[in-house]
């Protein structure tokens, strides 16, 4: 089924592509940009703002806490009914070391707040808070695709694994244009959107 859209488009390939060229646009234009700076990183309040700039072109939910429950596989992300006291519990999550940020970052994950969309707008949400923290970024073009997605699957129980993975990929270079283009495409490739290229959309 093909989600509502502000494109009106109905076929799932082609929204799929619009979805992938116009939202990594708009994340090119949030990292080029300072607009966002006076959002505290860590906040949900970030991390909806990094939602909506991405996918507001696209569907009438960008930014906005789902109200339907949701699921991946087996894992029944956070119930609809109390997702706002779930992400107010993980904001007040402390955030001062790479330990507890990626804490906070899988329970983020776990409480899934949007309809679609959670894991490209989390990764852009973790890499600004590694950021400001620890003058960090993760170079997610570093990561294998399958080690990736299966130590998240596990995270909720064990996050040792993904903690392991993603501090062998720290980088300092904050602010190098072509780790985060690269890391750009990685993270869309995790979710299946592979038909363009961050550079060539620049």
């Amino acid at each position: 089924m093909t989600l509502k859209n502000k494109l009106n488009i109905d076929n799932p390939v082609e929204l799929a592509r619009a979805e992938e060229k116009i939202s990594k646009q708009k994340a090119i234009q949030l990292w080029q940009s300072d607009e966002s700076k006076n959002l505290q990183a860590g906040t949900f309040e970030k991390l909806a703002y990094i939602h909506r700039k991405l996918f507001e072109e696209i569907y009438n939910f960008a930014g906005k806490l789902r109200g339907e429950n949701i699921s991946k596989g087996y894992f029944r992300f956070a119930s609809a009914i109390y997702l706002g006291e779930a992400v107010l519990s993980v904001e007040k999550m402390p955030q001062k070391n790479f330990e507890q940020i990626i804490k906070k970052y899988v329970e983020m994950n776990i409480a899934h707040p949007f309809r679609e969309g959670n894991g490209r707008s989390m990764r852009l949400w973790l890499d600004d808070i590694l950021k400001n923290e620890l003058g960090k970024v993760i170079d997610w073009n570093a990561i294998d695709k399958n080690k990736y997605l299966q130590a998240m699957e596990r995270s909720p129980i064990d996050d040792s694994e993904i903690k392991k993975l993603l501090a062998a990929a720290l980088t300092n270079k904050i602010d190098n244009r072509e780790i985060f283009m690269k890391g750009l495409d990685a993270s869309y490739f995790y979710e299946n959107y592979f038909a363009y290229r961050s550079e060539d959309l620049t």
